[in-house]
């Protein structure tokens, strides 16, 4: 008998760039035993999180109703960066006391998208990494082309981990320059439970 799919709910601050990396991703990653759901909000990190709650809830009233009684989402996870949101602690706060992952990442996103071509080291500035990311992959906007990415990743997430295990070693976690995005990454291509 197969396995039933595991399904990830991700709600997005960017409406673009975000959404169109993880689906790349989820593509490149073939797995056939997860099925991801991704919203790009376009809102600050607390309005993620709160949209994220209430999908979640509204998902589980449906279930409900059609009296199935399984989580409608295994994981639900919020993707949202530090930039120069007043709220961002209170909603990381928030992402935890509900059993919410986070994706974050201190200043912006596309620091998952430069660490794919080369290591980050020291405070950045969002506009720094949007400029040093440009000079890297020679992307002018906010739409991506996956595929730019796709044989890069395992780097990225290696990266990505230095940063956030030195930070945490350092007691700073989430400090600038971190990022979460790749447990979100390893959630997508883990094959199975």
């Amino acid at each position: 008998m197969r396995a039933p799919r595991r399904r990830l709910l991700v709600v997005c601050e960017g409406r673009v760039t975000e959404p169109a990396y993880l689906d790349g991703f989820r593509r490149a990653a073939r797995n056939t035993s997860v099925e991801v759901k991704s919203i790009g909000l376009g809102r600050d990190p607390l309005r993620v999180v709160q949209e994220a709650k209430a999908r979640r809830r509204e998902a589980e009233q449906q279930g409900r109703r059609d009296d199935d009684h399984s989580p409608p989402y295994d994981e639900t996870w919020c993707v949202f960066d530090r930039d120069a949101h007043s709220r961002f602690d209170v909603a990381c706060g928030m992402a935890r006391d509900n059993g919410l992952m986070l994706a974050a990442s201190d200043p912006c996103f596309e620091l998952w998208l430069l660490l794919h071509f080369r290591d980050c080291h020291g405070r950045r500035e969002r506009g720094e990494v949007q400029r040093l990311l440009r000079e890297a992959s020679g992307s002018t906007g906010k739409s991506i082309r996956f595929e730019m990415y796709a044989h890069r990743y395992v780097r990225a997430r290696d990266r990505a981990r230095q940063l956030e295990t030195a930070a945490e070693h350092d007691g700073e976690p989430m400090r600038n320059p971190t990022t979460g995005f790749y447990r979100l990454t390893d959630s997508i291509a883990r094959k199975g439970e």
